[in-house]
């Protein structure tokens, strides 16, 4: 599903990947984990074609996205991958229906499959009497639950998650992990994480190591 190879990224003086290789098969969950500063958001950032990489490729289900044009990696971006956020990045102004709407709208699609869809997802997330609220109407753990329908309403290759339950308590934590393991059952779903839990990356089908600018496949 993804391989990237010779990954290599600085800011300034500082090198933060070296001549880095992952790679994630389908329906795969694996958790990225490492210090502090290591720079796992970076890698996860470039993986998610949110930044790009000082050098290297990337290959997300057979298109090489360092490759692309802007135009066109924005549009392979909207349609092939999901992100769900530590702090949720819901927009404060919309319900649930219409943030988790707001991808699909972006790429185009009918309002009614569009709906018909994110209804589907929040339904399963077990939010259907949710729907009409608004984030600051929702439970921490009902806001992160509503990040996962919005990273799925384009069905992505691939969801990157950036500390997804680093915001969550325990009990809350668990739940979403559960979900996660659920949506790969009944989607296929693919799912990179970045955590600093050891409990979550145990779950994970492997766990990858970030130490000295590069990364152990495990």
């Amino acid at each position: 599903m993804l391989q990237a190879q010779n990954i290599s990224k600085s800011y300034g003086d500082l090198q933060v990947l070296s001549g880095l290789d992952i790679s994630i098969k389908q329906k795969e969950i694996a958790a990225i984990v490492g210090k502090s500063g290591s720079g796992k958001s970076t890698l996860l950032h470039i993986l998610g074609t949110l930044d790009q990489p000082d050098s290297g490729s990337i290959i997300i289900d057979g298109t090489d996205v360092t490759q692309l044009g802007q135009r066109e990696l924005a549009r392979f971006r909207n349609e092939k991958i999901g992100f769900i956020f530590q702090f949720h990045h819901l927009l404060n102004e919309f319900t649930a229906l219409e943030n988790v709407c707001m991808p699909a709208f972006i790429a185009g699609k009918s309002k009614s499959e569009v709906e018909g869809r994110a209804k589907e997802l929040l339904g399963y997330l077990g939010l259907s009497d949710r729907i009409t609220h608004k984030p600051g109407e929702l439970s921490g753990g009902e806001q992160q639950r509503v990040a996962v329908a919005r990273s799925l309403i384009n069905q992505p290759k691939v969801v990157f998650a950036d500390e997804p339950t680093g915001n969550l308590d325990d009990n809350t934590s668990e739940d979403l992990f559960e979900m996660i393991l659920q949506l790969r059952a009944d989607y296929d779903q693919t799912f990179v994480i970045v955590t600093h839990s050891k409990d979550i990356a145990a779950r994970c089908d492997r766990t990858l190591t970030l130490s000295n600018k590069q990364i152990n496949n495990g």
